[in-house]
């Protein structure tokens, strides 16, 4: 990452969790804005000291300093203004605002930003006013922002989500994006950017683009929606294993990726996808098993069109033409540790494809919409139809390496984008 400063405006980012905090990391070493203005919305321990040590150290990827710039890095977070709340953070200066919950009540306008990264998880039905007693997204446009880009995936429970919104990825759809329309942006979820980078090459490949139905599961790191040790699940929750101890459990639990993946490639809704996640006790790094089943054709051997090197060549190819950058196709036999970090939206694990080829019978009078003297004409009313199942691995590191870094990219590309 290189200082640019290319905007005169700072860049707001509501809440200092898991994302709030190493937003602030990536855009205090990326330096495209001037400065951070970072709302927490209540005091943090006994003073501004506490705020930044949670800034400078983290338990899943050490000391900041280290950890972005190396061993002999020193510590860069420091107090330059106690009384307006001012730290200096890599250099880069970023002010803590701790008044305000409510996103109405956050005084954008005042600190001079245009665009805020929300990264609560508080706030995910962009349908709900701005008036709301207990805040919406919608309060950050009614504080001054411009344009609020949401660390999660949209949940409508309307009847449908409003016109001014819409969920982006970057390197998939992130240039839908019109600033005159778009006020409200999803970034969608960590396993939704990854799998949309492992569909995106199959989709757009002639020999593998019939996919015939897909699934995915994903083993996920833990998240602070879980608990450390076993507690009683609040008045009507619904997924009683997120209350086990997420230190000695491997919890099945459900994910939005399906649902998410059809906004931003939309030809996915004609498949059919189904999305399943279990969580494993291990802070960060996740893995994503796809599996496609396609409609293939057979070379004169017999022998299917769609086999473990020809998928990994699709992969290859992506990851050093169109998804450069984004997606990584290894040779290499990874474990999790390994990709911590790495800047990539996925990492295609090349030597764990597998594919296995069969037959399906399909009985042509059971189609809706072929008719009966069609059907007399046949000589035989029963096809069988070559098809071919295919698991793909993908790692992606949800925190810093894959997530925050994929929505930093795609908030540099909305704050260029505006006037």
């Amino acid at each position: 990452m290189t200082t640019e400063h290319r905007h005169g405006q700072p860049l707001g980012i509501n809440g200092l969790g898991r994302i709030g905090k190493l937003c602030v990391w990536h855009h205090a070493a990326r330096g495209h804005f001037p400065g951070l203005v970072v709302n927490i919305g209540r005091p943090v321990g006994r003073d501004l000291d506490a705020v930044c040590g949670v800034i400078q150290n983290d338990s899943t990827y050490g000391n900041m300093d280290r950890f972005l710039f190396g061993v002999a890095a020193t510590p860069s977070v420091r107090i330059i203004d106690l009384e307006r709340n001012l730290l200096e953070v890599a250099g880069m200066p970023v002010r803590i605002l701790q008044e305000a919950r409510n996103p109405a009540d956050i005084n954008w306008r005042k600190e001079g930003v245009r665009i805020v990264v929300d990264t609560t998880g508080a706030f995910d039905d962009p349908s709900v006013p701005e008036t709301a007693a207990k805040g919406s997204l919608r309060g950050h446009l009614v504080a001054g922002a411009e344009k609020v880009i949401y660390s999660a995936a949209f949940k409508v429970k309307g009847a449908g989500a409003p016109e001014d919104c819409i969920t982006l990825i970057n390197g998939i759809n992130h240039t839908a994006f019109d600033p005159s329309r778009h006020h409200l942006i999803s970034a969608a979820s960590c396993t939704t950017t990854a799998l949309a980078h492992m569909v995106k090459p199959l989709l757009e490949s002639m020999q593998a683009a019939n996919v015939m139905t897909a699934s995915m599961s994903t083993v996920h790191a833990v998240t602070n929606s879980q608990t450390v040790l076993d507690a009683v699940p609040g008045s009507g929750a619904k997924d009683l294993r997120r209350t086990r101890s997420a230190l000695n459990s491997m919890v099945l639990t459900s994910t939005n990726a399906a649902r998410a993946l059809e906004e931003v490639i939309p030809e996915i809704r004609e498949i059919g996808f189904m999305a399943d996640s279990v969580r494993i006790p291990i802070p960060t790094e996740s893995l994503i098993i796809l599996n496609v089943t396609f409609q293939t054709r057979l070379d004169a051997h017999g022998d299917s069109l769609i086999n473990r090197k020809a998928l990994n060549r699709i992969f290859q190819s992506a990851a050093g033409g169109a998804q450069a950058g984004l997606l990584v196709y290894s040779n290499v036999q990874n474990v999790p540790r390994d990709v911590m970090g790495m800047r990539a939206a996925v990492v295609i694990e090349g030597t764990e494809t597998h594919t296995r080829t069969g037959f399906v019978e399909i009985d042509l009078g059971s189609l809706p919409g072929i008719s009966e003297s069609a059907l007399a004409a046949l000589s035989q009313p029963v096809v069988r139809v070559p098809v071919t199942h295919a698991k793909v691995f993908g790692w992606y590191d949800n925190e810093y390496g894959s997530y925050t870094n994929m929505l930093g990219d795609l908030t540099v590309h909305v704050a260029d984008s505006l006037p």
